[in-house]
């Protein structure tokens, strides 16, 4: 499985990268579409921070993961299917609460993985960084 993150410094490659484990993907991480042009990816994850977005039409994924505000950005991907975050009731993934060290983590709708498993609405609970943002939280979940 190859997997891009598409961000201006903002931790999400780490984070993920923290928690794949022993996971078989192997994770590519830039701040400019064309970093992610050489070959097709499995899943682009496009942070809430990133620019650049000239050449993105380069780029050939199945799916790719966007801040709800990004949805111009969608059609310019080559990708098959598109999952957004974000704050807006329209948005697959957002967070429900926010308080202490935590923050709540909702799947609005079903949406089937990169392995074909379909995915239920839910929320997870994880830890939140004091001072950190939801929205790269959101991106690496």
């Amino acid at each position: 499985m190859r997997v891009g993150i598409w961000e201006r410094n903002e931790g999400i490659c780490a984070a993920v990268r923290a928690g794949m484990g022993t996971a078989a993907a192997q994770l590519y991480c830039g701040s400019h579409p064309a970093e992610f042009a050489v070959a097709p990816l499995d899943l682009l994850c496009v942070s809430p921070g990133s620019s650049g977005w000239a050449g993105a039409g380069a780029v050939h994924c199945r799916t790719v993961l966007l801040p709800g505000t990004a949805g111009p950005l969608a059609r310019a991907l080559r990708c098959t299917q598109t999952v957004s975050y974000g704050t807006s009731p329209r948005d697959s993934l957002t967070f429900s609460s926010l308080e202490g060290g935590h923050i709540s983590l909702a799947l609005q709708r079903e949406l089937v993985t990169l392995d074909g498993t379909v995915l239920e609405q839910q929320e997870l609970i994880l830890p939140f960084p004091q001072g950190g943002a939801p929205l790269p939280v959101l991106a690496a979940a």
